[in-house]
């Protein structure tokens, strides 16, 4: 345990440490750091630089790396589907973005009766659904001005067809760190969602909640916070650290 709380330490600093330093920070003897750091640049986790401080080396890198091309995310966030339906009892989804679609990569069925119909692999217009949206308030500029650009085609009343309203909409998807779909895709289906973060603080899916478009709405409060903390569930359980991030390259 003391072994692994010296190298914590070293990991998370930007400098290089000193034995003394990190003795007093970790409340240990000064014998008893250097033992440790000893042993760890032994088995080559960490190096002594010129100025005698100790930093990590790239076995940490390389050890991560391993393990993060395993870590699916649509193994890592069906636990988390499986809960968020059980709480809401609403169709629950995870999407990724290809173009101006997103792609539905799983899904958790309603146990309702009347519930909103979707298939793995299916498509939806992004800008017109709440996964679309959430991942669009995170994507660069350009991705939104090609989208815009092309024609944002109308499918109900709803749809969103004017640029400008769609960047609002994007902006308020973004503060909220939500985005909703009141009918826009298909006037008896609502949703919403949220973006899930990969450990760069990049966005890499979104999970949302989809029903009937006046039961979703009644109950947008409470649906708006447990897709919140199922997002940030996924993303702290692939790696990122600062979730809710409000900061990112949005429109």
């Amino acid at each position: 345990m003391k072994g692994l709380r010296v190298l914590e330490v070293v990991a998370r600093s930007d400098t290089p440490r000193g034995v003394s330093d990190l003795a007093r920070e970790l409340e240990l003897t000064r014998s008893n750091v250097h033992r440790t750091l000893q042993t760890l640049a032994t088995a080559g986790y960490v190096r002594q630089d010129p100025g005698g401080g100790y930093e990590c080396t790239l076995k940490l890198f390389e050890l991560s790396s391993t393990v993060m091309e395993r870590i699916d995310v649509r193994h890592c966030a069906a636990p988390h589907a499986r809960r968020l339906c059980d709480l809401t009892e609403e169709s629950i989804h995870l999407a990724t973005l290809d173009g101006s679609d997103v792609v539905y990569l799983d899904k958790v069925e309603s146990p309702q009766p009347i519930r909103a119909y979707s298939s793995v692999g299916g498509r939806a217009p992004a800008h017109c659904v709440a996964s679309g949206k959430a991942l669009l308030s995170r994507a660069p500029r350009e991705v939104v001005e090609r989208l815009v650009a092309a024609g944002l085609e109308r499918y109900t009343e709803l749809t969103i067809t004017e640029p400008d309203a769609l960047r609002t909409e994007l902006d308020d998807a973004r503060r909220s760190g939500c985005a909703v779909n009141r009918g826009e895709w298909r006037p008896t289906v609502g949703g919403i969602a949220a973006v899930v973060f990969r450990s760069d603080g990049e966005p890499e899916a979104a999970i949302g909640v989809s029903g009937p478009v006046e039961r979703v709405l009644e109950r947008e409060a409470a649906l708006r916070e447990a897709v919140l903390d199922t997002a940030g569930a996924i993303s702290r359980e692939l790696g990122c650290r600062t979730y809710p991030a409000r900061a990112g390259r949005g429109y």
